[in-house]
């Protein structure tokens, strides 16, 4: 399958541990803080997820932040382990971005693995993602 015969697979991520820890504390400025948090993938997508998050959080309590994630799962009755590299924002209460695949991280049945896709949720919600993926 190439690129241009991409399969979208839909899921929902249900957050099990959520661990912030400033590490620059900038007294009413933008903090910085990493975010170790362990989750589980339930729908197209199964299995299970741990990232961590590099986050900016701003005085108003608006934040942007970067992550990779390690997934270990099962995607179209293929299992394996594969990386998303995350991009994204908190706004309000809503949590957004995007992620892809990193090129050459699968393994098991989902080596060559590959994709693009994002997430939406409101803060302590299961959040929507969605993964248009394909296999090299």
């Amino acid at each position: 399958m190439s690129s241009d015969q991409r399969t979208r697979a839909t899921a929902k991520i249900e957050v099990h541990t959520y661990e912030p820890e400033t590490y620059e504390n900038s007294g009413g400025g933008t903090d910085l803080v990493e975010i170790h948090v362990t989750e589980a993938f339930h729908g197209d997508i199964e299995g299970e997820g741990v990232v961590r998050f590099l986050q900016a959080i701003r005085g108003d309590g608006s934040a942007s932040f970067v992550g990779i994630e390690q997934v270990s799962g099962s995607i179209a009755d293929r299992s394996g382990t594969f990386l998303l590299q995350d991009a994204g924002t908190v706004d309000g209460s809503v949590v957004s971005g995007t992620w892809f695949v990193i090129p050459g991280s699968g393994t098991g049945g989902l080596a060559g693995l590959r994709g693009e896709g994002g997430f939406t949720a409101k803060l302590g919600q299961a959040a929507d993602v969605t993964l248009d993926y394909w296999f090299e």
